[in-house]
């Protein structure tokens, strides 16, 4: 059974404009094949309707594209979307009997008089979103393989709460708060960050977020500027970061021959400097880890030196003791100094002064009310000490006790020591919720950050 003769149509013409779509667009010549394929397919059902049977040949090498209705010979049509007459079918050289396939032709010759002009606008509208759908998918894919990976490109647009960035024709959004707030961004100068997130917008293009103000940007900075960082030699344990101001760094080292500070710094500085410089004039700490806690806390409120430590491992909360001339050091601008300790750390961090001594809890009875200080007594609290470092969670547990009750008591208590509270032990106390089976605090504060905080 031979086919009818081909037309002298050149065919090749459009599959050569479909490749040169596809070496535009990036795609792979396989997927735009099958992308033609369903316009094709789409045209023949809306033309010859759903039940048409049809096949379709595209050849992207041989420049060939083919379409076929298959039709059975009949001597008396009754289905004209299934069926010839015998009679039709033997007008060509071909002779073919009842229930032969008969292969229809749908030449290309005049696509628009052959499928009328409105369907082929509408399969041209189809191809151009398959192909955009595709070259999304591409992006989106490409650049998920690259989380936590420094790229630079150009600043492209600014607007009032995000910076849109271009590489290699796609567009990054840098928002406000992944930046680092004392930069001022330019239109055209290039930008290093890290790609931090990729998901779809809501537009179905991809978003790519990209970040200068994450922990891991700094980190990676780290990895490219320092090479024992990069051979896994040291290692990064933790980041506390306020972006564009100040940063702690811990650091371990797995040579007992490489000293990790002094790596990261290198000689005067020159290896910290580079990373200062990106980050806008960001004061870097470096810390040498331990897995002590009470060592690695007095490291990380460095530059204070610290009479004495007591850690509450249970709660992740200490009481850091300082002398009257460290004080203001530990704190640090703005408590800045032990904001960031604490980060660090994974510990809530209450400042003590040297020389204070604890207070007994019946001096805050008139704060607390008679029945609840009766309550927190039966609790074994009988100091102030004991309950500035009681687990929130045990306290909120107590019949009477409310977060904003708990948080005026212990700001009551710090004021009279004369200390200063962490951001952190504060926010986990707010974040103490109830749920049906009783007291949850829900809160990051004691665990120690990761790259990724």
């Amino acid at each position: 059974m031979a086919r009818k003769a081909k037309p002298k149509f050149d065919k090749s013409i459009i599959v050569d404009a479909f490749a040169e779509m596809a070496r535009e667009k990036g795609l792979d010549r396989a997927v735009l094949q099958e992308i033609i394929k369903e316009t094709l397919s789409m045209l023949v059902r809306k033309k010859y309707g759903e039940r048409a049977e049809f096949d379709i040949v595209v050849n992207m090498d041989k420049g060939d594209i083919e379409i076929y209705r298959i039709l059975t010979v009949v001597e008396n049509v009754e289905d004209a979307v299934l069926e010839i007459a015998q009679n039709e079918a033997n007008q060509g050289a071909e002779s073919y009997d009842i229930g032969d396939e008969f292969l229809e032709e749908i030449t290309l010759d005049n696509i628009a008089e052959n499928f009328g002009r409105r369907l082929v606008n509408t399969a041209g509208q189809t191809l151009n979103q398959r192909v955009r759908d595709v070259e999304r998918d591409n992006i989106q894919a490409q650049f998920a393989e690259k989380l936590n990976e420094i790229v630079v490109g150009e600043v492209h647009q600014i607007r009032r709460s995000d910076v849109f960035v271009m590489l290699n024709n796609v567009e990054m959004r840098l928002p406000r708060e992944e930046q680092i707030a004392r930069e001022r961004y330019r239109k055209n100068e290039p930008i290093r960050a890290i790609i931090k997130e990729v998901r779809r917008g809501a537009s179905g293009n991809p978003d790519i977020i990209i970040s200068r103000a994450d922990n891991a940007f700094l980190a990676k900075l780290f990895e490219i500027e320092i090479p024992e960082i990069y051979d896994r030699l040291i290692e990064i344990k933790a980041i506390a970061r306020d972006p564009g101001e100040r940063a702690k760094v811990a650091v371990q080292s797995y040579d007992e021959r490489i000293d990790p500070v002094g790596a990261c710094v290198g000689m005067k500085g020159i290896r910290i400097h580079s990373i200062v410089r990106e980050l806008a004039n960001e004061n870097i700490d470096v810390i040498n880890y331990s897995d002590d806690p009470a060592t690695f806390i007095a490291r990380a409120l460095s530059p204070a030196k610290i009479k004495e430590i007591k850690v509450v491992p249970e709660t992740r909360t200490c009481s850091v003791i300082v002398s009257d001339d460290q004080v203001s050091l530990a704190i640090g601008k703005n408590g800045q100094n032990v904001r960031l300790a604490s980060r660090l750390t994974g510990y809530s961090i209450s400042l003590v002064k040297e020389g204070v001594e604890d207070i007994e809890l019946i001096e805050f009875r008139d704060e607390m009310g008679r029945d609840l200080y009766n309550r927190i007594i039966e609790s074994e609290i009988d100091t102030a000490r004991e309950f500035l470092n009681t687990d929130p969670a045990k306290l909120l547990a107590i019949q009477g006790m409310t977060k904003e009750l708990l948080l005026e008591l212990r700001s009551i208590i710090l004021e009279e020591f004369g200390e200063r509270e962490s951001g952190e032990m504060r926010e986990h106390i707010t974040n103490a919720v109830l749920n049906e089976s009783g007291m949850e605090v829900v809160s990051n504060a004691g665990h120690a950050p990761s790259l990724a905080d």
